[in-house]
């Protein structure tokens, strides 16, 4: 299978990589734009031997000549996982402008951007399946918590869209689905919660997500699953 994922320098996309890249039978095509993770990503790839193709930490997922010279070489996509985001912790009343078009660009535009331009690689794939990694925070009913209303609006579109392409991109045979991740330790979730210990480890949840994105596209189509493990 030929897997894209983005936000591949750290935490859990780093991790589901490694994972997806285990099996020999996979290309893992790498996209971050962290330049100290993404080496990191292909030091440990090339001691285990694993085949992940890194691409430049500056790569703009908003540029259609970029995207048009990195994937000029896979005409064929199977799995898209977009994990790529920022998270801020900052009141509804200080939040500028400027930071939801920052928020909204990462976690929602260039998601978008990157579909768009990869599905006539995934309509050539039989088992070809987007996943778009959401969060609680996006997730209708689930508890909320001050300082993240940019970050949970942004994830609460992508969940939305996800819904939304599933049914569009059906005469394609392009399955779409999204994962609501709770709490999980990570770099990004260090620096916005500072002292704040997650229940779960980015290793595990990069295995599931792993797992999901290779077989569920024969389970699921359109559904935003929550992934934690908290009530709500």
């Amino acid at each position: 299978m030929n897997i894209v994922i983005t936000g591949a320098g750290k935490g859990i996309g780093y991790e589901t990589a490694m994972a997806l890249a285990a099996d020999k039978n996979n290309t893992v095509i790498a996209i971050s734009r962290s330049a100290e993770g993404l080496a990191k990503l292909h030091q440990q790839a090339a001691e285990k031997n694993l085949d992940i193709i890194i691409h430049a930490a500056n790569l703009n997922l908003l540029d259609d000549e970029a995207l048009q010279s990195m994937f000029a070489s896979y005409p064929v996509i199977d799995v898209l996982i977009n994990n790529a985001g920022i998270l801020l912790n900052k009141s509804f009343t200080e939040t500028t402008t400027d930071d939801w078009r920052s928020v909204f660009e990462t976690n929602v535009f260039s998601q978008l951007t990157l579909i768009k331009f990869l599905i006539p690689q995934l309509s050539k794939s039989k088992t070809a399946h987007i996943v778009n990694i959401g969060s609680m925070g996006g997730y209708q009913g689930s508890s909320k918590f001050p300082g993240l209303s940019a970050y949970s609006a942004s994830k609460a579109a992508l969940a939305n869209i996800t819904e939304c392409l599933a049914e569009e991109l059906k005469p394609l045979g392009i399955k779409a689905n999204c994962l609501a991740l709770g709490a999980v330790n990570t770099e990004m979730l260090a620096s916005a919660f500072p002292g704040f210990e997650a229940p779960v480890n980015s290793k595990d949840m990069a295995a599931f997500i792993a797992g999901f994105a290779i077989n569920s596209h024969k389970l699921f189509n359109g559904k935003v699953l929550p992934v934690a493990v908290s009530t709500p």
